[in-house]
């Protein structure tokens, strides 16, 4: 009787019933979060141009976003850090570097802002006491799990959240089918005829002043993160029938996007997941919205949040299984390429100095074939030097891992590195240069050459 959701139902109705791990789904304002909710699973909504929206058909070209539906949060992130990366068939696609990229962590405990008055059901949907009661269910479990929760007043975000469909972004949607609704306005369906039909009563005069205030509001709504870390809302205030969809498809609509409208307008983004029950056993989800490229984070957040509900995936009735802590993960803080060859590489004595400041393996490889590797002697733990040869000299090449290195985090490291060696430059098998250690030749003398081995790791085996 209920229906299932916004205009990526489909895609949320084939995950939660196990027929795929994931699908795709736009957003622009909450189809990738409201289907989420009504299907109990998870909906992950990338920062506005995090994504490129090349191939999709627009809505709202400037607003628009690629969702990605899935069982767990594991999974959508997962999903995520395929398809994110600029893309030069998307103008709007702005996610060109890791300049753009927020922190891959929060704290442990953070403030959850939730709205001071919360809005529910108009009369039409599930019943307003039962969606306040699993929110309320909601707000008691981030406390259970170490968090402090923040009243905020929404009514900043409820104005914004009016300019989407108040105001002249409707025009975008009528550059789409501006043609076909000249030349066969019977093609469209008569509501959504009706809603796009509003965009000749606007000015190019409107339009601008429309501009200028979301810019306020978007200036204004970033002190909000003074005050709170991510804020928590009920993905919709209420889950409608589809009688009452087709009584009033416009307000029905309206009111279920109380708490995803605004939130392409300002830039955020956010993840809605299941947080129980409501009414009837319908499925009722929140959902967790964050500062415009704070992907990494929220997504690594809601993945603690859901393992600690262990809520039944969608209606497969299946339970989660641990989520593999190393599967690829959303990008975050700009990084560093750093080639270590010894007591640095995986397992060896010095690599929780790169993993505790949160560097990430991204490949074993080698060196060029241009390089000598020794032994230096009296260094404990034992490392070795290396060192590129001239041409005339016969040079090796050499094993290495290259991890990425936070950048805000390179100088405590560089200040572990010990005389004689350093960091300077060095050329991979494949033709690229990247950071990388390397020592200095006085070092070297009397060292004991162990390129032949082909590496450190090699090496150390061969004395056992």
């Amino acid at each position: 009787a209920h229906i299932s959701g916004g205009s990526s139902s489909g895609s949320a109705v084939v995950v939660a019933g196990g027929e795929v791990c994931f699908a795709l789904g736009t957003d622009t304002a909450g189809s990738g979060r409201v289907p989420a909710s009504f299907n109990n699973i998870v909906g992950l909504k990338p920062t506005p141009g995090r994504v490129s929206n090349a191939g999709v058909l627009p809505a709202c070209r400037t607003l628009d976003c690629v969702a990605v539906l899935a069982l767990t949060v594991g999974d959508a992130a997962q999903v995520l850090a395929v398809i994110e990366g600029s893309d030069p068939l998307d103008a709007y696609c702005n996610d060109h570097s890791n300049d753009q990229k927020g922190a891959s962590h929060w704290g442990a405990q953070l403030r959850i802002g939730v709205p001071a008055k919360p809005v529910w059901g108009d009369g039409r949907g599930t019943d307003p006491l039962a969606y306040a009661a699993a929110f309320a269910q909601a707000i008691a479990a981030a406390e259970a799990q170490g968090h402090s929760v923040v009243p905020v007043d929404f009514e900043p975000l409820h104005s914004v959240a009016n300019l989407l469909y108040s105001g002249p972004w409707v025009a975008e949607r009528h550059t789409v089918v501006q043609s076909l609704m000249d030349s066969n306005p019977a093609a469209l369906d008569a509501t959504v005829a009706r809603v796009i039909a509003r965009a000749t009563s606007f000015t190019a005069t409107d339009t601008f002043r429309a501009q200028y205030l979301l810019r306020n509001a978007q200036r204004d709504t970033a002190a909000l993160w003074n005050q709170v870390d991510v804020l928590m809302v009920p993905t919709t205030p209420t889950h409608p029938t589809h009688a009452e969809v087709d009584a009033d498809p416009v307000g029905v609509n309206a009111h279920m996007g109380t708490y995803t409208n605004f939130v392409n307008l300002l830039g955020w983004c956010a993840v809605a997941i299941p947080a129980g029950w409501a009414g009837q056993s319908l499925p009722f989800g929140v959902t967790f919205i964050a500062p415009g490229a704070s992907d990494a984070a929220l997504a690594r957040f809601g993945s603690a949040w859901a393992a600690n509900l262990n809520l039944p995936l969608g209606a497969t009735g299946r339970m989660a299984s641990p989520e593999d802590g190393n599967s690829a993960w959303p990008a975050s803080t700009p990084c560093m390429s750093i080639a270590v060859v010894g007591a640095h590489l995986s397992g060896m004595p010095l690599n929780g100095q790169l993993t505790e400041r949160g560097a990430r393996l991204l490949q074993a490889t080698h060196t060029a074939a241009r390089y000598q590797l020794f032994a230096l002697p009296n260094t404990q733990p034992p490392k070795p030097g290396l060192q590129r040869v001239a041409v005339e000299v016969a040079g090796a090449s050499i094993a290495v891992e290259v991890w990425d290195l936070p950048l805000h985090t390179v100088g405590s490291f560089l200040a572990l590195i010990p005389a004689p060696l350093g960091l300077g430059s060095v050329e991979l098998i494949d033709g690229r240069t990247v950071h990388g250690f390397i020592c200095e030749a006085h070092a070297l003398q009397g060292a004991r050459n162990v390129s032949s081995f082909g590496g450190w790791r090699a090496y150390l085996d061969s004395l056992t």
